[in-house]
């Protein structure tokens, strides 16, 4: 049949019964008997509408955007409208080669990436002026709010005795932003002062300060003796910039910024109702080491040539855990490409001629305004202008009948902001709204004005924002780098815990229609009906997935919804007057980003043991929960486990905890395996968060965007994230986590889709499909690996850990060596050495078709006869093709040959490889050398 989940899922009926047959099962219903633990499964099937077929989907999808209409917004906060070029529309967001790339953690295999997300550190460095910045965070105030932790961070040991734990913000800030902040510094006991930075006595316990640049009412200055004054004091400042503004404005780098945040926004990325939008933090160099977030730096190869990769911060919540400097996991990586991309086709001056142009639009709107006697906040301004004095009601009235629409932060002030779409003609006519008669002038001449701080240094003057004037240089620049990257357009990526699934064309190709990109998060709801029904429908299809009464958005990543459910399990344990309970029990396997969101909640992380099956070890549990009984807030468990296993005894491990007062927290990276079948709330878990970019099919976008829907029980609902509507009413509310109240929101049709186009038949099928996948290849393995962990009945879930660890006694080949090799053979690595050392964490989801699951094995078995060439002395360990890997097309094209085996070895191990041969663009990477000799900027 050609519906849709038969499409969705890779191998057909006949296939399914052949991998069944090598599994020992005689159908799926057994299997799923032998794996699910049977008194946990849902006794009737989840209530969803019947399955759409995708031209159905197609059809209802484009009768919701239609209910999207818009006015032309010039609401600003944050969020402006933008000309995305078609080359990067084209090639880079509606590309799958670009958007169902992983995190680029094998770096031999992301290079392209690499290179883009390395051009746009670039450009923010040079911009800023500061030294280094990272590759992208989840939005402007979640990146405050890392700078402000940074901050805190870097107090010197003598602040931190001193108990200096003091925040002041500039009260003409962003209210969204300062509710992301206090949200932060409410669970890490920071203080936060507001009020007018020009006129602030620094607290002596002040650790630091935070000033928007421009200010959210427009006003532009320099904080030169801001920063001295806080310099002197101990402390550090830190700016939020808007990026376009620092074409044109001093940089924060020259008024003595320590820190800069900021989105990218502006430079070519959606609207999309609030995101994704990617934010950035740059820095001194001296800071680098508590930066939050991505960095990427440039290293050599085992040939000696020029490569990128991941540098300090890789991975950094396993290494640190609960001592992270943040749980950033997933960032938004897909739009820093595209961020980076538009820099590089408009070079500098293209950037400043635009930045220009909205000055000059703000400034012949200021203009009218001021002949005509109204009052402004402030008389110098970049292209924001705050008017002060009117009925704010009228005007919104008058605006909206002209087209318009604006902000209003009070009874008697509207903002409005110009953008790179503004013409002299639109600035006109936003005029008219407050001057109706132009003519009837009360004032003549040019209104007095503060001279702008112009930046007197260059930016954007490397080659790479100069190279590519022209569209067809773009675009093959723009091919050049994806070239250099395996995606899911070439092969499987079988990662473990991330669920690299077919992310379906039906599904994406709503994101590129304008009724969806082109809406401002604070329109009207009337403006944004087709958003607010989808949003609707999916919180009802997820809290019916999950079985949970309530659904939160807000999130922009998994981890993000960790820290999210965790601040709501905080926030109820306070009103229910035990704000003693801080402690998160954690096993030992979990992903680092628990115990890091853990303390980023302000609770203190309990390690809890595992036995030998994988399993949470019920007498520890037991023994820490009785420990910890009076100050027991939650325990964070993923289900099933990072072992590959359903744990059996999951409703005892809950009911444990529920009986010591604590709350239950199921990180939902798993879903996969649950999905139809069962599901939290079944378990009588308490909250989840649900990784929308895992389980319900939105690509991981070379490392994000993402989203974390978080899923709450009846007792919880009330504590979810505000989702006010209008910014201004965001820091009175509940608490926040995101810039805008439905996260993502423009990923949204991607999981609405999915869910529409699947049903509630065909999710328990995508579930059972990734399931027997998973044991079809443990099976397969298992004469030649050692499979780690298995269920009661030898099953694993969706995933399998393969361990590697006799081949570093044997050979001196570890499990990254495998990895590597795998790139020779085609294959983006499983997981590697998480959650257990020297191992590979296999999940090769439902999409995956028999015939790529057969290849992948046999590359892995193949591996295993090269590692065996070595433990019989016939290569050696320093120089086999194994230890060397991977093997570039340079190397083996080389005129001199040197290894003891052959190209043909190296380069085309199997016969597949000689149809479809992806060659790494570099060798083995020298990280350690990256590390010492950080660069972080692409001057090439």
């Amino acid at each position: 049949m050609n519906t849709f989940i038969s499409r969705h899922i890779g191998a057909s009926h006949g296939e399914q019964r052949v991998m069944l047959s090598y599994t020992g099962a005689d159908s799926i219903d057994q299997l799923i008997d032998e794996t699910i633990p049977a008194h946990i499964r849902l006794e009737r099937d989840i209530a969803l509408d019947p399955p759409l077929s995708e031209h159905e989907y197609l059809r209802k999808i484009k009768d919701i955007a239609r209910k999207n209409n818009p006015l032309r917004t010039l609401i600003g906060m944050g969020c402006y409208g933008t000309a995305t070029p078609a080359v990067i529309m084209r090639n880079i967001f509606e590309n799958p080669a670009w958007y169902t790339s992983y995190t680029p953690y094998q770096a031999e295999i992301s290079q392209g990436r690499l290179e883009a997300l390395l051009n746009f550190q670039t450009m923010v460095s040079s911009l800023t002026g500061l030294e280094v910045s990272n590759c992208s965070l989840l939005c402007e105030a979640t990146a405050a709010a890392e700078a402000v932790h940074t901050m805190y961070d870097l107090r010197p040991a003598a602040a931190v005795k001193a108990g200096k734990n003091v925040l002041f913000v500039d009260n003409d800030i962003f209210p969204q932003t300062l509710a992301v902040i206090r949200t932060r510094c409410e669970a890490q006991g920071i203080e936060v002062q507001t009020g007018s930075i020009a006129s602030y006595a620094i607290d002596e316990r002040c650790f630091g300060a935070v000033a928007q640049y421009p200010s959210a009412s427009g006003g532009v200055r320099s904080y030169a003796k801001v920063a001295a004054a806080l310099h002197e004091r101990g402390a550090l400042f830190t700016a939020i910039c808007d990026i376009l503004a620092l074409a044109m404005l001093q940089e924060p780098a020259a008024f003595g910024a320590d820190i800069a945040v900021g989105s990218a926004q502006r430079f070519g990325v959606p609207m999309g109702f609030g995101g994704p939008y990617p934010a950035y933090m740059a820095c001194k160099k001296e800071y680098v080491r508590s930066m939050a977030g991505r960095i990427i730096g440039v290293s050599v190869d085992r040939l000696g040539r020029r490569a990128f990769r991941m540098a300090l911060q890789t991975r950094e919540q396993h290494i640190k855990r609960e001592r992270a400097g943040s749980n950033i996991c997933t960032a938004q990586a897909l739009m820093a490409v595209m961020a980076g991309m538009y820099a590089a086709y408009h070079g500098m001056a293209g950037v400043r001629a635009i930045a220009e142009r909205v000055h000059g639009c703000a400034a012949a709107f200021a203009q009218t305004l001021w002949e005509n006697g109204l009052t402004l906040a402030s008389d110098c301004f970049f292209d924001t202008l705050e008017v002060r004095g009117i009925d704010a009601a009228d005007i919104r009235q008058k605006a909206e009948k002209a087209g318009f629409n604006f902000y209003y932060p009070a009874p008697d002030a509207a903002r409005i902001s110009f953008d790179e779409l503004s013409t002299p003609d639109e600035a006109a006519r936003a005029a008219a709204v407050f001057c109706p008669d132009v003519s009837k002038k009360t004032r003549t001449g040019t209104p007095k004005a503060a001279a702008l701080p112009l930046r007197k240094t260059a930016a954007l003057y490397q080659p790479v924002f100069n190279r590519f004037p022209s569209e067809t240089a773009m675009m093959r620049y723009i091919k050049e780098l994806e070239r250099r990257d395996i995606s899911l357009v070439h092969s499987m990526i079988p990662l473990g815990s991330c669920t690299m699934k077919l992310n379906a064309a039906a599904e994406m190709l709503p994101l590129s229609w304008s009724e969806f990109t082109d809406v401002h998060p604070y329109v009207p709801k009337e403006q944004a009906a087709g958003y607010y029904q989808l949003i609707g429908e999916l919180c009802a299809d997820l809290a019916k997935i999950t079985g949970f009464e309530a659904v939160s958005l807000q999130a922009g990543s998994g981890a993000s919804g960790e820290y999210a459910g965790l601040m709501m399990i905080r926030r109820y344990h306070h009103s229910q007057n035990q704000a003693q309970r801080n402690i998160a029990l954690i096993p030992a396997s979990a992903h680092g980003t628990n115990p890091a969101s853990a303390s980023m909640a302000g609770m203190r992380s309990v390690v809890v043991a595992c036995g030998a099956d994988g399993g949470i070890s019920l007498p520890d549990l037991q023994a820490k929960a009785a420990q910890f009984a009076d100050t027991l807030a939650c325990i964070m468990i993923t289900y099933p486990s990072t072992h590959g296993v359903f744990e059996e005894n999951i409703t005892d491990i809950i009911d444990i905890v529920h009986r010591s007062g604590g709350l239950v927290y199921m990180d939902g990276a798993n879903m996969n395996a649950q999905t139809g079948y069962t599901h939290p709330a079944r378990m009588n878990a308490d909250i989840c968060h649900l990784n929308l970019h895992k389980t319900f099919a939105m690509p991981h976008g070379g490392g994000g965007p993402g989203a974390g829907a978080v899923c709450a029980s009846k007792r919880l609902a009330q504590f979810l994230p505000d989702v006010s509507t209008c910014p201004s009413e965001r820091d009175g509310g509940n608490f926040s986590v995101g810039f805008a109240p439905f996260g993502n929101a423009l990923l949204l049709p991607i999981t609405y889709g999915y869910i529409k186009m699947t049903g509630s038949e065909g999710l328990k099928k995508a579930t059972a499909a990734a399931i027997l996948n998973a044991n079809y290849i443990a099976c397969k393995l298992q004469p030649h690996f050692d499979v780690l962990y298995a269920g009661r009945n030898g099953r694993v879930a969706h995933e399998c850990i393969v361990d590697c660890r006799r081949f570093a006694a044997s050979c001196g080949i570890g499990a990254g060596d495998i990895a590597r090799r795998l790139m020779d053979y085609g294959f983006h690595a499983p997981t590697v050495s998480f959650p257990v050392h020297d191992t590979l964490m296999i999940e090769p989801t439902e999409s995956e078709s028999k015939e790529e699951l057969d290849l992948f094995i046999d590359a892995l078995v193949t591996i295993k006869y090269e590692c065996g060439q070595v433990e019989q002395g016939i290569w050696s360990r320093e120089c086999n093709p194994v230890t060397l890997a991977p093997h570039t097309a340079l190397e083996v094209s080389a005129d001199e040959w040197r290894h003891p085996y052959s190209r043909r070895t190296a380069a085309f191990p199997l016969p597949y490889l000689g149809r479809n041969k992806f060659f790494p663009y570099v060798s083995k990477i020298d990280h350690a050398h990256g590390d010492r000799n950080l660069l972080t900027q692409n001057n090439h």
